[in-house]
This record gives structure tokens, C-alpha cells and sequence, in this order.
């Protein structure tokens, strides 16, 4: 079945002239300067960690002393490609390219891995950066199997793709909201091939989601558990949060820019209006501190005295950049500029420190204990997104590409 493109209305979205004109607040060129200083120390690192029989691939945090490598199957392994895609875009430094092109190639095996609904973060954050930016029909190739791979998580009945398939003894299909940024590939499949069965099932896993994720205030429990026989949710629950009934901020992150994506690709005015409450609830969140950098959930029982995760803003401050050119509900470039301001002079890590990570205190999985207060990559590839996004605004270009 072909799709038909006039479906997507309009793909690239071109900002208005008043929004191009408006000047950032971020010396962009000074924090692009740094990190590529810190990129430029990381790619010194990565070979005297430790490496498990060569079989880690990338680097994925900076820990108890340690750079933390991990294996191609690890769901952070496309970050640090697509990061050196990004700072490639913005110094046009031919080494990045070299650089991004062999840690883009050491993950390709990923694309016929069934096992993981975690695709859209390790193929097309590398992969889809790498045909973006070159138009290699390789990259192309390997997007279009991994979306092949991607849909066979899907469950009809449920309407959803299953997120994971550990934890057995907890849920029977488990969805969470991260899975939300794996749609990205999916539309992207559609586009690149003109085959409707990508989009249709990304749209119909964005809709199971908006319908049984959030709360009335659109805050997001973090995993829903459904009954794959009759598609029923069975729990609501969180993984990674601070309770079930609280909002993990990374969660809340994921969540709007799940559905400012959504809305790119399908100008559904429903995806527009979720993203716009998302927003509404973290800006608005008694919790959310002045600086705007958020506790690593909002519900925390310590705050402020409690980690925060810059990860978070990360991905919330890049979903503003976007969501700036659809809605005038509130003035989300202002709330991205300050973000970004903010992580790059408050939140960064010191040249030369932190074996080359760019940011510092992200949060990936408190209840665990686990990479707390820490770098983590996905933090520095959202951070780098946010600031191609914020360039693209300045030069009168689609904020994305």
C-alpha cells in the first residue's frame, strides 16, 4: 500500500518572520567552541576505557571515576554518533564527519534487532542524522530496515508498540512514554519510502498513548501495562520515577516532544493541543525551579534537596525550539533560549573535565541508584539538537531540517 504524501501537510515547517528575527541569548559560538573541546577530549578517552573484548561501542556516562562504554544493543548507543553529527553541522569540521561516520557504522547490526522498541533512539539519532546531513543512500537503507524491524513490536489489539520485554513478572505489555520519540523513525520510514504502514502505526501508538497515559493535569505515568489479548490497561505505573502517582521529569520531557513531533508530521490539531497542556504542566509546576533546570521528578519528596536532571531540560528545551513555529499559546523560544542559556553557563561541565561529556548533573534512574548526578549522553545530544534548532531560527531555516 502507498501512501500518499500529501497526507503528511507539509513536512518541513518554515518559521515566521517574526520568530526568524528574533536574537538569541546564547553565545552560540562560544558554547559550540567548548563543546567541541570536550568532544575533541572524549574521542581521546573512549580508547583507553574499559572495553569488554573491544565489543563497546559508545560512550554512554561518566561514573564513580569511570567512562562507561556500552554495546551496540544498549538503547544509548546512538547519542554520542548523533551528537558528532550535530557539532559536524556546526563547525563543518571535516574530522567530526570521519568521526561520526565510524561510531554511526559500529551500530548498524541494530537495525535488525526485534528485541528492543528502543530503535528510534539508536538508529535514527545516528543514521538519520547521517543521511540528513549527507544523503547517503546507505543511511537511507538502514532507516527504512530498521522501521521494518521497529513495527513488528506492534500489537493491534493494544494499538501500541510493546516498549520491553523484561520484566515479565510486572507487566504483560508494557508501554512507556519514552517509546513516544521511537514514532520519529516511523514517519520518517513513511516519508523516505512512501509506504503508509510506518505512519499508520505511529499515529495509532500516539493515540493509544494520549488516551491512557496521562493524568487530567497531562502529567504522564512513566509505564502502562496493557493486556495483549484484549488491549485493556491492566496497571499504571512508574519504573524510573518517584512513585506511581508522580511525574518523572524526564518522563514529562519525553512526553512533549513526543507530541510536538506528532504534530510535524501529521498536523493533527489533537497532538498540538497535548503538547501545549504538557507544556502548560511543567511550566507551571509548583516544582519546576527558577532557574528552570527541573528536579529530577516533581514530586520528589526532598525538594530542593534533590538531584536535578538536566537531561530533562535538555529534551524539553530542543521540543520548545519546535513547538515555538506551531503555537503562540505561550512564548516557548523565550523558554527555550532561557533553558539553554542556562544549562550551557550553569549546568556544563568544565573544559577538560568529565572525560569529554558536555554536560554535567543529568539523572538517568534514581530508584536504582543508578547515574546520578552525573554526564550522560542523551543530556549532551539533546543539548546539541536545541542549539542546531535555535541557529536554524536565527538564519530564517525550518527548525528542522
Amino acid at each position: 500500500m502507498k501512501f500518499n504524501q500529501n497526507k503528511l501537510g507539509g513536512l518541513v515547517v518554515f518559521v515566521g518572520l517574526a520568530l526568524a528575527s528574533c536574537s538569541t541569548t546564547v553565545h552560540t559560538q562560544k558554547i559550540v567552541k567548548q563543546a567541541k573541546a570536550q568532544t575533541d577530549l572524549m574521542l581521546t578517552e573512549i580508547p583507553k576505557a574499559n572495553n569488554k573484548n573491544g565489543t563497546l561501542v559508545s560512550p554512554r556516562t561518566f561514573e564513580h571515576g569511570d567512562l562507561i562504554l556500552v554495546a551496540s544493543r544498549d538503547w544509548t548507543s546512538g547519542f554520542f554518533p548523533g551528537n558528532l553529527w550535530y557539532l559536524y553541522e556546526l563547525t563543518k569540521d571535516e574530522k567530526l564527519k570521519k568521526e561520526a561516520e565510524s561510531f554511526t557504522a559500529k551500530i548498524e547490526q541494530e537495525k535488525m534487532n526485534g528485541t528492543t522498541h528502543d530503535m528510534g533512539f539508536k538508529i535514527y539519532c545516528s543514521f538519520g542524522n547521517a543521511y540528513r546531513l549527507t544523503g547517503n543512500q546507505h543511511y537511507k537503507d538502514v532507516i527504512v530496515q530498521a522501521a521494518k524491524t521497529l513495527i513488528t513490536r506492534f500489537n493491534p489489539k493494544v494499538g501500541a508498540l510493546r516498549s520491553w520485554d523484561h520484566n515479565s513478572d510486572k507487566w504483560d505489555f508494557p508501554v512507556i512514554i519514552d517509546n513516544m520519540l521511537n514514532l520519529e523513525l516511523l514517519f520518517e520510514a513513511t516519508r523516505l519510502t512512501g509506504d503508509s504502514i510506518y505512519y499508520d502505526i505511529a499515529v495509532k501508538h500516539a493515540n493509544t498513548t494520549m488516551k491512557n497515559h496521562f493524568r487530567p493535569d497531562y502529567s504522564t505515568w512513566h509505564v502502562i501495562s496493557y493486556n495483549p489479548k484484549t488491549g485493556q490497561v491492566e496497571k499504571r505505573n512508574t519504573h524510573q520515577g518517584y512513585s506511581d502517582d508522580s511525574a518523572w521529569a524526564r518522563g514529562q520531557g519525553w512526553a512533549l516532544y513526543g507530541y510536538t513531533m506528532c504534530y510535524r508530521y501529521t498536523k493533527n490539531p489533537a497532538y498540538l493541543a497535548q503538547a501545549e497542556h504538557i507544556a502548560k504542566f511543567i511550566f507551571s509546576n509548583k516544582n519546576m525551579p527558577k532557574d528552570l533546570i527541573p528536579y529530577w521528578d516533581f514530586d520528589a519528596p526532598k525538594i530542593p534537596n534533590e538531584p536535578k536532571d538536566v537531561s530533562a531540560a535538555a529534551v524539553m528545551s530542543s521540543a520548545l525550539y519546535e513547538l515555538s513555529t506551531y503555537s503562540k499559546k505561550s512564548d516557548y523560544l523565550k523558554l527555550a533560549k532561557k533553558m539553554t542559556e542556562t544549562i550551557a553557563t550553569k549546568y556544563s561541565s568544565k573544559e577538560g573535565t568529565n572525560k569529554g561529556f558536555i554536560l554535567d548533573h543529568s539523572t538517568g534512574h534514581y530508584p536504582k541508584n543508578s547515574e546520578i548526578d552525573v554526564p550522560i549522553n542523551y543530556a549532551d545530544y539533546y543539548f546539541l539538537e536545541g542549539l542546531v534548532r535555535e541557529e536554524r531560527l536565527k538564519n530564517h531555516q525550518a527548525v528542522v531540517q
